[in-house]
């Protein structure tokens, strides 16, 4: 499934305090992730042995390492929208310098895309994460009913 690429144009035309808003909510979201991705490191790291017998072990070896990657992006795309929120000062400031400005929103629309784009690939991940654990305790389930 390929993540659609958002629209937005309509960043010209947010006020500061809404560009301000918007980068809080993307710290709070990727720190959120970072606290769900210690929960499904745990997870994969209880279903090991399951994880990689088998039917499962292809699957499991791309979903672990879609995740691992996604790991390894987090930590510079906070660091990213941290920077670009302190940068906010440049719209803030009663100083008006029109390039600055417009590049500071071109870096927020960019950085939009950015997130967006995060933030559907990590909920794939996290869904195909949850269909594999889901599908070990099933064959589980069953086996202890067949003993």
């Amino acid at each position: 499934m390929k993540s659609k690429e958002p629209n937005v144009k309509y960043v010209e035309w947010h006020s500061p305090e809404e560009l301000h808003e918007a980068a809080l909510n993307w710290v709070s979201e990727l720190k959120f992730i970072k606290d769900e991705q210690h929960f499904l490191d745990e997870l994969i790291q209880n279903y090991t042995l399951q994880l990689i017998s088998g039917k499962t072990f292809e699957k499991s070896k791309i979903v672990v390492n879609e995740l691992s990657q996604k790991r390894k992006m987090i930590d510079p795309l906070l660091k990213k929208i941290i920077n670009h929120h302190n940068d906010l000062t440049i719209l803030l400031d009663g100083i008006d310098q029109p390039k600055e400005e417009k590049q500071y929103k071109e870096d927020h629309r960019v950085l939009i895309v950015e997130v967006v784009r995060y933030l559907n690939d990590y909920k794939e991940i996290k869904r195909k994460i949850f269909e594999l654990i889901k599908n070990i305790m099933k064959q589980g389930k069953q086996k202890r009913l067949l003993n």
